[in-house]
């Protein structure tokens, strides 16, 4: 168990969640669906029957730190690593990456956003436990772990994992054929047709080792920036050395980086209640409604309307008369109406205003 690590990346502001996600706050410490607990809450107390404690890291923003020890108090500061700026996953990750080294180099580790949710808890940690084992032995020094959901629906808005064959028997280590981008509608509907196909859920487990040889071999730029550091990881002086260099790295996600240019990628089909809850269609999809379809949260009157998101903080009141398939939502003087059908644009729409 000592060597099992927990890399929670958690700087990211959830744009297309506006306005309930803004830079101040943002999507990972909401309670989105009133459980009692935020996102980055759930991901910690899920990953934690797997995870001691003191081998879970928390990346994410300086101005987030406070909030990140808020949420996860059992943390110590120094579990959470401050980005002096945003640069995509593949930094982040390389970041604590290089921290771990310097406290276990046996490690295995798994990688996960701070912001899904995940309705079956036992079977995930099964999943996990899978993957940790998969990456532990010693022949499998260098293979890449992705867990893939069974996809369930044509989504475009999920990148896709594409198998050799029409074989996704869950809970079994399974090579990649390769990543697919977010597809358009009949695109989609392919993938869920041919039946070798996953959703790519964004968390990974490999090796300490598996994962530094990569960024070697493929960000060989990116690690040579972070070898610099070596002996400075976990002393005093890492802020200051993380501040200086972060801003050379390159801005890249893990998989563009790593993963479509690596040769030893796997993944393990997996069916376990996972949503990234990355956009309002997908927080519909797990809301309760009403007998119209409508998703409701604080006060409002709600009149000849179907299929429709009404989102509102404590304090505000509305008025909703003839919607279909609409989001209404309103936090903080900010207010959002428009169709469900054009979420995708919200991000879009957040950077013009």
């Amino acid at each position: 168990m000592k060597k099992q690590f927990c890399i929670i990346m958690a700087g990211g502001i959830g744009s297309r969640f506006w306005p309930l996600s803004k830079n101040n706050y943002p999507k990972q410490f909401l309670d989105i669906f009133g459980t009692g607990k935020s996102f980055i809450r759930s991901t910690y107390e899920r990953f934690l029957p797997v995870v001691p404690t003191e081998n879970f890291l928390v990346v994410t923003n300086a101005a987030y730190k406070e909030a990140v020890l808020e949420h996860i108090p059992e943390l110590k500061p120094d579990q959470v690593l401050c980005e002096p700026m945003r640069r995509n996953t593949a930094p982040c990750i390389a970041y604590a990456s290089y921290r771990i080294a310097s406290q276990c180099g046996d490690a295995v580790i798994a990688v996960t956003p701070a912001d899904h949710m995940v309705t079956n808890e036992l079977k995930f940690q099964s999943i996990i436990s899978t993957g940790f084992d998969f990456v532990g032995h010693s022949e499998n020094t260098d293979a890449l772990l992705t867990i893939g959901i069974k996809p369930s629906r044509p989504e475009t808005g999920y990148g896709y994992i594409e198998l050799p064959q029409n074989d996704t028997s869950e809970g079994v280590v399974t090579a990649i054929n390769g990543f697919k981008e977010k597809p358009n509608l009949e695109k989609a509907k392919e993938f869920l047709a041919s039946g070798n196909y996953l959703w790519n859920s964004g968390i990974f487990i490999w090796s300490l080792n598996g994962i530094m040889n990569a960024f070697r071999t493929h960000l060989p730029s990116m690690a040579a920036l972070f070898d610099e550091g070596k002996g400075i990881y976990g002393t005093a002086g890492e802020q200051e050395f993380i501040n200086r260099k972060f801003a050379e790295c390159e801005n890249i996600s893990i998989d563009y980086g790593v993963m479509e240019r690596a040769t030893k990628r796997y993944t393990i089909p997996a069916d376990f209640g996972w949503s990234d809850i990355g956009t309002w269609g997908s927080f519909y999809t797990h809301a309760a409604k009403d007998d119209a379809g409508n998703a409701r949260k604080g006060k409002s009157v709600v009149v000849d309307t179907r299929d429709t998101i009404v989102n509102l903080e404590e304090g505000v009141e509305a008025i909703v008369e003839g919607l279909d398939g609409y989001l209404v939502a309103y936090r903080g003087r900010s207010l959002l109406v428009c169709r469900l059908a054009d979420e995708q644009r919200i991000k879009e729409w957040v950077e013009n205003l």
